[in-house]
């Protein structure tokens, strides 16, 4: 097949999606980099710590087996291992041998860390609030959770991270 024949067969995004698309690439970049600039200047953590930190939290008993971490937050596991090590280093996170697996590691949030994401998540929520919720009406924001949660189930089935357990 040509190059010409192949742009001819390719589907782009019509004009409406590309919009769309556009306007959620600017929001992401823009948003990801005020949450990292706040978290980093207030607090000394850079977002993926907090994601981290956020998940671990959010589990039941604090741990998480690292390859589930990395699916839960969308990295692949070898980027999830190498932040990982400088979050320990720093007293946030501490790995131990997975209680309900011996082959398998665990991600164990550290009162170090508890403390860190307790000292932060005000201003973090600040932050989200008066960037993203405030522009938005009362009606928008279940309209948008709705959509984004069917979205996020929609990547998760189709895309290629394991899904998180």
């Amino acid at each position: 097949m040509s190059p010409k024949d192949e742009q001819s067969t390719q589907r782009w995004l019509t004009p409406a999606q590309e919009s769309a698309w556009r306007a959620y690439m600017g929001l992401s970049l823009q948003m990801t980099f005020e949450m990292n600039r706040q978290l980093t200047e207030d607090h000394g953590l850079s977002l993926a710590d907090y994601s981290v930190l956020v998940a671990l939290a959010d589990s039941q008993d604090g741990r998480r087996r690292v390859a589930d971490l990395a699916s839960e937050i969308g990295w692949e596991r070898s980027r999830t291992s190498h932040h990982l090590a400088r979050m320990c280093a720093r007293g946030l996170t501490d790995r131990q041998a997975s209680s309900g697996d011996a082959r398998a590691t665990d991600v164990v949030l550290t009162d170090a860390g508890r403390a860190a994401l307790e000292a932060s998540a005000a201003g973090h929520v600040d932050l989200v609030r008066r960037l993203f919720f405030d522009g938005l009406d009362p009606d928008d924001v279940a309209d948008l959770g709705v959509v984004l949660t069917r979205l996020r189930e929609h990547v998760r089935s189709n895309g290629t991270l394991p899904r998180p357990r």
